[in-house]
């Protein structure tokens, strides 16, 4: 009896779930299909791309005084790996747009208009900030690290040998590719933060008490993720730390506004 009983249930809540599947692969498809488009334009343009993220390193160079740079491949295909990389990496970045928007797609219908609305600023703050991240390492980060690497050389004479940077072609894309997400992801400081004050989490209260836990787990994110030298992680570190008391504003102003809205609603 109790069989028969459970057995419509069972198919009830079998039929959703199989839907939300579809749902998903069809999301899936065309996230795939954005990337997949958006690789092969990068690949077809992937030579000139490689020359505007060159420009920290000829804007470091030919501001010091230093020759046009020169960079080299030491593989027969070295450069055509490197240019699948790069249009791997573009593809993925200019795809965001559309993965977030597919991502909302499948979570919104799953959530109050209410968490909607909160929702939606984290969805557009999150590629805003990560475009400032790789903006300051585009322009102020990659020409700071390549013009300390071009002042280490040495020029050689008098029984002394030359030490010349010669830069690998994948190599100067895998460090700035390395520079980009590492900012990127600790720009995302706020949203994190903000996002576990709004589920109840942590409070401003709780973020000033740990701040000085804070800044040693940055320091230690920041070694690890930036190139092994005292510059870069110094360069990541500290805009994180200013992201970090922006985070704490954030999220004074967010009790402050649920403040008033319990209020608010008390009065009513």
């Amino acid at each position: 009896m109790n069989e028969a009983v459970d057995e419509p249930h069972i198919e009830a809540s079998r039929a959703p779930l199989i839907e939300h599947l579809i749902e998903l692969r069809t999301r899936l498809i065309r996230t795939l299909i954005a990337f997949a488009l958006l690789f092969v334009a990068s690949f077809v343009f992937a030579t000139q791309i490689y020359n505007i993220l060159l420009v920290p390193y000829v804007w470091a160079a030919t501001q010091h005084g230093y020759p046009l740079p020169h960079l080299v491949f030491t593989e027969p295909l070295g450069f055509l790996i490197t240019k699948i990389k790069l249009a791997a990496f573009a593809a993925a970045f200019l795809a965001f747009p559309v993965i977030a928007t597919q991502i909302y797609g499948f979570v919104a219908p799953g959530l109050y208009k209410k968490e909607q609305r909160a929702f939606f600023p984290y969805l557009v703050a999150t590629p805003i900030l990560f475009l400032i991240g790789a903006g300051v390492v585009f322009f102020l980060g990659m020409p700071a690290v390549m013009y300390y690497s071009l002042s280490m050389q040495q020029t050689g004479g008098d029984g002394t040998p030359s030490i010349e940077l010669l830069a690998k072609v994948d190599s100067y894309l895998s460090l700035l590719m390395t520079l980009i997400f590492a900012f990127g992801i600790c720009f995302q400081t706020p949203v994190i933060l903000t996002i576990l004050a709004r589920v109840g989490f942590i409070d401003s209260a709780f973020l000033k008490r740990q701040r000085r836990y804070a800044v040693v787990i940055i320091f230690c994110i920041a070694a690890v993720l930036a190139p092994p030298d005292a510059f870069s992680m110094l360069a990541l570190a500290l805009p994180t730390l200013i992201l970090y008391e922006g985070s704490i504003i954030a999220v004074s102003m967010i009790e402050k506004k649920s403040a008033q809205a319990r209020e608010e609603a008390a009065k009513a």
